[in-house]
């Protein structure tokens, strides 16, 4: 489990059809073999350490969903170790699984802030709120605009300069996981085709009797 603060930006060092080495400084503390680290955003089981870099493993399926089959050689890659409990949790839930890519098709500064609009598939839209939370490789943002194939964040000048985002552009592939709470609403909602009402909330712990 993550929180979506990016802790450090790492550079793809070696990249094969199975496994992916990142040089990285910060996060290797307190890091052990078989722990999870998110690079950008999909949660990757460590197999290897050395004091300036660690290798995770990558499966086809990790490779469809997201863009880390798109990396080169000295691409940088957002980077989070998983949370400790009893840390803040100064993002939101984010599990590392992605849901799929999206594409950047505009940026627009405003003042410091940049304004960055992504496309992604029909599919994910019904997830995603103004004001509700969202994970782009692996960064925990906050929805601002919501369109027919699209939605908008605003990025502060820190985000812009601690994680990859600042230097994404028009037509870039981003990872996209979408809020996990919207998907448990509506896989209940599915349950109880009669709608939500007292008694449901109740049985399923919302509320306390």
């Amino acid at each position: 489990m993550f929180t979506g603060i990016i802790e450090e930006i790492g550079i793809a060092n070696s990249i094969t059809s199975e496994k992916l080495t990142i040089k990285a400084s910060k996060v290797l503390d307190g890091i052990n073999l078989g722990d999870s680290i998110a690079v950008n955003g999909v949660c990757l089981t460590v197999t290897d350490l050395t004091p300036n870099s660690f290798t995770v493993g990558t499966m086809p399926e990790t490779l469809r969903r997201s863009n880390l089959g798109y990396l080169k050689t000295g691409d940088e890659v957002n980077l989070e170790r998983a949370m400790k409990m009893e840390g803040r949790l100064g993002g939101h839930i984010v599990q590392g699984h992605i849901d799929d890519t999206g594409k950047v098709i505009s940026t627009r500064h405003e003042r410091e802030a940049i304004q960055m609009r992504f496309e992604i598939p029909h599919n994910l839209l019904r997830y995603i709120a103004v004001k509700g939370f969202i994970a782009v490789d692996g960064l925990s943002l906050t929805v601002i605009d919501v369109g027919e194939n699209f939605f908008s964040v605003s990025l502060i000048e820190y985000t812009q300069n601690i994680t990859t985002i600042g230097k994404r552009k028009v037509g870039d592939l981003v990872n996209i996981e979408v809020d996990i709470i919207a998907k448990y609403v509506e896989s209940l909602l599915k349950v109880n085709k009669s709608g939500v009402t007292l008694d449901f909330l109740k049985e399923h712990g919302f509320i306390n009797n």
